[in-house]
């Protein structure tokens, strides 16, 4: 995707700063567990912190994670950033790990739309196309702690908007049907969601990524 895009999260968003964020170039690519095999075990000073303010987000890391990975959560006032949504995880990353002065994980959500050529946005706008598919795409940026360089895993899921099913307490997962499915995000038991959805694709590369570091955590402040 290129140029400034707005996504359409599932996290509202308070009275914001908006900051353009600078295209990122080669640096902080995917990180897989293979990436990393090689590296001799780093000691955390704390868990994870978790960066969100949303209820439902939160309920649905902690069930994908569970107990896998050591981490907190914390509501944080970031500022709106534009920009590619890599490099706009990436930065939100560097500016939470600054805050927490320790390990901090972000995410950034959207939902893309093929007709209008991968750009996120307000299901709306698809009116005059026939093309309704589109793709969930979920960024979980991982900073270790101040001045270090942020790590992105990226979970997508492909399948089209669909008028309104199920429950309206999450954002769009009403209007979004993934391939191979007759229900919508909302509609689905959460342990089938949360096993195809664009988030647990992400925290399945996160989770890869934690059992292969090995990170030692010395204060274990888990919540």
């Amino acid at each position: 995707m290129e140029g400034v895009l707005f996504c359409w999260a599932n996290q509202s968003l308070p009275p914001v700063r908006r900051i353009t964020v600078p295209p990122g170039g080669s640096s902080g690519q995917h990180r897989s567990a293979a990436s990393m095999s090689g590296a001799a075990a780093r000691a955390l000073p704390k868990a994870v912190t978790f960066v969100t303010g949303n209820a439902k987000k939160l309920e649905e890391v902690r069930a994908i994670l569970g107990s896998s990975i050591p981490f907190q959560s914390l509501k944080l006032d970031l500022p709106e950033l534009q920009g590619e949504p890599e490099d706009i995880s990436k930065e939100k990353a560097r500016m939470a790990a600054s805050q927490v002065n320790g390990p901090v994980l972000v995410e950034d959500t959207c939902l893309c739309f093929n007709a209008l050529k991968g750009l996120p946005g307000l299901n709306n706008l698809l009116l005059a196309y026939e093309d309704k598919s589109a793709f969930a795409m979920c960024i979980f940026s991982l900073a270790l702690g101040p001045g270090e360089e942020p790590m992105t895993f990226v979970g997508k899921t492909a399948g089209k908007i669909v008028p309104a099913r199920g429950p309206a307490d999450f954002g769009w997962d009403p209007v979004f049907q993934p391939d191979g499915f007759d229900q919508t995000y909302a509609e689905m038991p959460k342990s089938v969601k949360n096993q195809i959805s664009h988030r647990g694709k992400a925290l399945a590369l996160v989770k890869e990524h934690f059992a292969a570091a090995n990170y030692k955590v010395q204060n274990d402040g888990s919540a």
